[in-house]
């Protein structure tokens, strides 16, 4: 039984269980690494579930204009719960952290699963959400643990292998439940699977902790989720409910970035903060955090709008369209498989540097999809963009965990899967503002032919999303169809502008390996 430890602040870890055998299954450290493996799965699954099940789950309970909350809410309440987890890991353990996450993310499936509308289901993925903060973090800090920065670069196949059976079954099961059984099936099916997990960590995961005294920094969470909850309401529900330059929009933003300020000043007197500002002060940390931002829009973006242009432009099944994101989830997890042992020849941003140029060229090719391209086209830019995305993740995160202590490597975990989620709940947000924008001025400014036919509302593209077009007059079809091709294209074009930033962020990173020492 392999065994490490959760020293407080002044306390000594345990002897340390590294180089114990190995790295594979049949190692003392293989049953948690199963373990973790399987913990790894329950987000993985329901990441990639959900993304083919949303045009299902419009056409059952309505607001296109509301789907993005699907992703932000669920994002945004694992983002601020990330540093959190980080800091009672650090000095409670990794095991209890472990288990409260996954008790609360699969209570947050069951409501989801039961939700009978819209704002129902989105509150519901608020709590599950809040539970998935816990899951993906703490996995990621147990292997930090457990093996050294050589070993890792062997166990990121194992982890990426996750995300590649993930890549299978999630879009597979989300099809053929949206199609034949029913979307709510997408979250129960996380009760059987988080089971397992938390039955194999009982058995086979131990840690010696020195528990200490902490304080929890109340203020600094509630500035943290006030501001950017502000800032995602302002940017999905601006020029929906109401304008971009009205006071509401005014005082939303203003009032968020307030919040966000003043969660800087309190962060920095803080005598434990939720997110202590020193993750940022190296150029490592500081450039791992920003790739991870990055890397969370990007991802959001695709998985949210990538379905939705196959099914209502192209017009696949929830099937087919569940396929061409898979080759994402497919190429990400086999080019990670392969990072490790590139980072260890060239180093950690130069791997990544090479994956930028995967991501950008997958954006370009998004970008390029046309109103009648054949769904492989859109498979292709998601497998070059997932290879991208996989030579990019892992090296960053391994570098910002390389370069700290056992007591500070949850806290430096919790940041960069903080900023991933942040990436992704304000990438989500973003992304919708502008598909929203885009609807809402094709169905505005209809040609004067169907302008009498056509229903003055985003939500009309449920129409196509729903299935329902046949039983519309083609003209008003056909432009619905249209303008959510234009939708997405706009957000295609996005990800290629914010690829291209992503650059930056990995340049911030010292080029030798050698250089990544701390303070």
């Amino acid at each position: 039984m392999a065994t490490t430890s959760a020293a407080g602040t002044g306390a000594a870890p345990a002897p340390d269980t590294r180089n114990a055998g190995g790295v594979g299954f049949r190692s003392d450290r293989g049953p948690v690494l199963l373990a973790v493996m399987l913990s790894t799965g329950l987000v993985a699954l329901d990441s990639t579930i959900i993304a083919t099940a949303v045009p299902s789950i419009v056409r059952d309970l309505g607001g296109f204009s509301q789907f993005p909350w699907l992703f932000s809410i669920y994002l945004l309440t694992q983002a601020v719960t990330v540093p959190i987890y980080g800091k009672f890991a650090d000095s409670l353990g990794r095991k209890p952290v472990m288990f409260f996450g996954i008790a609360l993310f699969l209570i947050g499936s069951i409501l989801c699963g039961a939700a009978w509308s819209m704002p129902a289901l989105i509150v519901a993925r608020a709590v599950q959400g809040i539970g998935a903060g816990a899951v993906q973090p703490m996995s990621m800090t147990i292997v930090g643990d457990l093996y050294t920065v050589e070993e890792r670069a062997r166990v990121q196949g194992y982890l990426a292998s996750v995300w590649g059976i993930a890549a299978v079954i999630g879009p597979t099961l989300g099809g053929v439940f949206s199609e034949y059984v029913s979307w709510r099936w997408i979250f129960f099916i996380n009760l059987p699977l988080g089971a397992v997990a938390v039955w194999m960590i009982a058995r086979r995961f131990a840690e010696r902790v020195t528990r200490t005294r902490h304080r929890v920094d109340y203020a600094g969470v509630a500035l943290l989720t006030g501001g950017f909850s502000l800032i995602i309401l302002g940017l999905l529900e601006g020029g929906v409910a109401w304008g971009w330059a009205s006071t509401q929009s005014l005082v939303i933003f203003a009032v968020g970035v307030v919040l966000l300020v003043a969660f800087v000043f309190v962060e920095r007197r803080a005598a434990e903060p939720v997110l202590p500002l020193w993750v940022f002060s190296r150029r490592v940390l500081a450039g791992s955090s920003l790739n991870a931002l990055v890397i969370g829009a990007l991802t959001i973006g695709l998985s949210s709008y990538l379905p939705t242009y196959s099914e209502g432009v192209l017009g696949t099944s929830a099937l087919v369209a569940g396929f061409a994101l898979a080759a994402n989830t497919v190429g990400w997890p086999l080019a990670a498989s392969q990072a490790g042992r590139l980072y260890l020849r060239i180093g950690f941003r130069d791997t990544a540097l090479i994956g930028t140029v995967f991501v950008v060229g997958g954006t370009v090719l998004a970008a390029l999809l046309g109103e009648n391209t054949l769904v492989w086209g859109a498979a292709g830019a998601a497998f070059v963009m997932g290879v991208g995305l996989g030579l990019s993740a892992s090296p960053t995160l391994v570098a910002a965990q390389s370069v700290v202590g056992w007591d500070r490597r949850g806290v430096v975990t919790g940041a960069n899967m903080f900023s991933r989620s942040l990436g992704s709940a304000v990438g989500a947000a973003v992304f919708g503002a502008i598909a929203n924008a885009t609807l809402a001025d094709r169905f505005a400014h209809p040609p004067a032919g169907i302008a009498d036919r056509l229903p003055r509302s985003v939500d009309a593209s449920s129409l196509v999303l729903g299935g329902h077009t046949r039983s519309q007059q083609p003209a008003v079809a056909e432009y619905v169809r249209r303008s959510l091709y234009d939708a997405t294209h706009h957000v295609f074009l996005a990800l290629v502008v914010l690829a291209v930033l992503g650059v930056g962020a990995l340049l911030l990173m010292p080029r030798r390996s050698e250089q990544l020492t701390f303070e």
